[in-house]
């Protein structure tokens, strides 16, 4: 149960992530630095929160703060289904710091549940496993959510260009930037188009990113909310109870 566990939270956590910085760069214009600090709230409630999701594993065992958890790692991914260009930095804030208390007692607690249920001798094995599962997690999260998304793009772009009326034919090419929210302005200007036409184009692009996003927050929700039923079928491992697993 830890190891699935722990597979669906990187699926959620990394796959979902992935997009956050399009989103922030290509929606918002923002730089990479301005991006980066606007995803400050996530790291700084995960760093807050994990001394306190220790001390609630150790007095109350895993399963009730794993629960809450992905519980609220599932409410973060369905409010990031929110997000647009007109979103605050405030709402941002809010669904981001979220994300991190919801994943600190995942982090801190799959230790415990993984290398305390598993003999002495192999703890080494079992802690190498937790990474696995990490990282086994995180790549499929951003194969499948990338593929939903690019699906989800392709399946609107089209029709989100009609709806403009953009007075030009589809580029293939503007449907693949609009799978990374990236406006190709300057080679639009080069092409002869005039700043209106740009701007039109530059709208069919974020918005057809904003919904693929959003569907792949959905099922990243979908996944956490698996997460927390799995949750429900960890047990203090005898080993943790023993102290021998240190958190």
């Amino acid at each position: 149960a830890g190891v699935v566990l722990m597979v669906l939270m990187a699926i959620a956590f990394m796959g979902g992530l992935f997009f956050v910085t399009f989103f922030l760069q290509g929606v918002h214009g923002m730089s990479p630095v301005d991006s980066g600090l606007h995803l400050l709230p996530l790291t700084g409630m995960m760093i807050v929160s994990s001394p306190l999701a220790g001390v609630l594993i150790t007095k109350f065992g895993p399963r009730v703060p794993l629960v809450g958890g992905m519980v609220a790692t599932a409410a973060a991914m369905f409010g990031m289904t929110t997000l647009t260009a007109d979103t605050s930095t405030l709402m941002m804030s809010l669904w981001f710091g979220l994300l991190g208390l919801g994943l600190a007692p995942v982090m801190v607690g799959a230790t415990e549940v993984i290398v305390g249920n598993a003999p002495m001798e192999l703890s080494g094995v079992a802690g190498g496993l937790q990474q696995a599962a990490m990282q086994v997690g995180g790549a499929l999260g951003t194969a499948v959510l990338g593929a939903i998304m690019s699906a989800k793009v392709s399946s609107d772009f089209a029709g989100n260009w009609k709806e403009a009326g953009i007075p030009i034919p589809a580029d293939p090419k503007l449907e693949e930037a609009a799978e990374f929210a990236s406006v190709p302005a300057k080679e639009l200007a080069k092409a002869g188009l005039e700043p209106p036409v740009i701007e039109k184009i530059g709208a069919v692009i974020h918005d057809t990113f904003v919904s693929g996003m959003h569907l792949a927050f959905t099922v990243a929700g979908v996944v956490a909310v698996v997460a927390a039923l799995v949750a429900t079928l960890t047990k203090r491992g005898e080993n943790a109870a023993a102290g021998g697993a240190h958190i």
